[in-house]
């Protein structure tokens, strides 16, 4: 099989056995994992990075966002990319670019240098992850694409929650720079594998780019990201700057809406927006978002900071959060391709994300560690059995030739989610710490003067005593902002119980139906069917 080329036809994908998936697999899975990995590496290495850079509290926030940031407001854009042009060259593209990001970030000599790669990284990473789902779609049917979707949230999943245990390795082991390097050979592998085994019908047609849209797009969802890194610390949360960045950030959104709607190749297009099920989607995905990216962050912070855990030893007491991942991404996977049937696993999958959640909101300085190795068992099955499956359903909605731009929605608005989502909760943990701080010294009698460094989380350089209320106040706090994470969770099993029941396609493509002149969608065999035994 080979790249083919088609102008001016609607070709037919030729079907790819098992085995050549698998193989195309592993190459995409080799790079989506180091990218999703790099969002979380730093977790547990950033005290000593900035220490070693000289760097600041608001720079040691921006090493994380800076990536999030990039990877998120690129995203759609990608996706469209991967609608108009080669998707293959396109994914190969993306690799390089997080490879020059990956070189750069572990060869700088200061912060500001760190913030720079970090961006490029994330320009990568998001390109990575938008054609990843856009590639299984054009190459497998929805109804087979449960199973191989279930590989590939697995491995999102895994790479997510175990990045701080292979920071803190390599912090402890190797040194800092090699959180970055480490990415560099399985990329460059991923690299070679697509090459090799990616075979994928393009359909060259005429193309105007989005421009505009794609400006408006990324300020939009960039203003909220920046407002929620400095309220709270810069300027207070009801504030003059607030309401210029959220006013902001509407006009932004109100002219991009405008644009997408009246341009003939629109960045996100409409039809497929106002399609019932991607909306309800894009809504379950800002919870899962704020699940997948909050886990990782937080709880690397409570074994270390809480409970006085070493980095690698932090990594390790997450494993059965990546057990949880695991199962519930491959196992409802394999469930969905056996059965076709998909709402009801995951309605189970947001009911337990909401009771994980829920019980990670009790957790405290005092917690049992198998309580809390059970609680994130839950979290984790929830996560897995929505994170690709929320994909998994839109892609089943709209044609090979759209869905690059509906995957990328729902990817777009779950690390939208998740990177708002862990900077407004971590400024709640903030507030609450300092709070907490604040009454704990008092209660102990201790005299703080001018704040003194009792807001540091270098532990070692306190007192023992006031180290300890230290741990206790993050201990406490910790156990909020999960709490805050279980409500908003109730809105992805609500939205995903408000889904229509489909059947999952058979075929690459939808087939061609007669619509009315100006029909929104050009294909259609989705049957709504009766909400019994889903």
């Amino acid at each position: 099989m080979s790249d083919t080329t088609i102008v001016g036809t609607r070709p037919q994908q030729a079907e790819m056995s098992h085995k050549e998936i698998v193989e195309v697999l592993i190459g995409l899975m080799s790079a989506l994992f180091v990218a999703i990995v790099s969002t979380t590496i730093v977790s547990t290495a950033l005290p000593t990075i900035i220490g070693d850079l000289e760097g600041t509290q608001t720079q040691y926030t921006w090493v994380v966002t800076a990536s999030l940031l990039a990877m998120t407001v690129t995203s759609p854009i990608w996706s469209k990319l991967s609608d108009l042009f080669n998707k293959k060259v396109l994914v190969q593209v993306a690799i390089v670019v997080f490879l020059l990001g990956s070189l750069a970030a572990g060869a700088v000599q200061n912060v500001p240098e760190l913030l720079a790669a970090r961006a490029v990284q994330g320009l990568g990473m998001g390109g990575l992850i938008a054609l990843a789902q856009s590639i299984l779609g054009s190459i497998i049917p929805p109804r087979e694409r449960g199973r191989y979707s279930g590989y590939m949230a697995a491995t999102m999943a895994v790479a997510t929650v175990s990045g701080p245990l292979l920071g803190g390795l390599l912090v402890d082991s190797a040194g800092w720079r090699w959180c970055f390097w480490v990415a560099i050979p399985f990329a460059l592998a991923g690299l070679v594998m697509l090459q090799k085994f990616l075979h994928i019908d393009n359909v060259r047609r005429e193309v105007r780019i989005d421009y505009w849209g794609a400006l408006f797009i990324t300020v939009a969802a960039s203003l909220p990201l920046v407002w929620v890194s400095f309220a709270g610390t810069s300027f207070d949360w009801l504030s003059l700057e607030t309401a210029e960045f959220l006013g902001a950030a509407l006009v932004a959104l109100a002219i991009a809406i405008a644009i997408e709607r009246r341009h003939s190749d629109p960045l996100v297009p409409p039809r497929i927006l106002a399609n019932r099920i991607t909306m309800l989607s894009i809504l379950g995905s800002l919870a899962v978002g704020v699940a997948q990216f909050g886990a990782s962050v937080f709880l690397a912070q409570y074994f270390q900071v809480a409970r006085d855990h070493t980095p690698t030893q932090a990594g390790l007491l997450m494993l059965p959060l990546i057990l949880g991942n695991m199962i519930g991404a491959t196992g409802t996977g394999q469930y969905i391709t056996r059965t076709g049937r998909w709402k009801g696993i995951m309605l189970v999958g947001g009911a337990v994300l909401v009771v994980g959640l829920s019980l990670m909101g009790t957790i405290d300085h005092l917690t049992p560690m198998w309580h809390l190795s059970t609680f994130m068992v839950l979290m984790g099955l929830g996560t897995g059995a929505l994170m690709q499956n929320l994909v998994l359903v839109v892609q089943n909605t709209v044609d090979v030739t759209d869905v690059g731009a509906a995957s990328g929605s729902v990817s777009f608005f779950r690390s939208l989610g998740g990177t708002i989502g862990v900077a407004a909760l971590g400024a709640v943990l903030a507030s609450n710490v300092a709070d907490k701080i604040a009454s704990g010294m008092a209660a102990a009698g201790i005299p703080v003067s001018g704040g003194g460094n009792v807001g540091s989380l270098d532990l070692d350089k306190l007192p023992p005593a006031v180290a300890t209320i230290v741990r206790t106040a993050y201990a406490d706090a910790t156990g909020r902002i999960f709490l805050i994470a279980g409500v908003i969770a109730i809105v992805t099993f609500v939205a995903v119980a408000l889904m229509p029941v489909t059947e999952l396609r058979t075929t690459i493509r939808k087939t061609e139906e007669p619509h009315p002149a100006g029909s929104a969608d050009e294909w259609s065999d989705e049957r709504e069917l009766e909400p019994v035994g889903a």
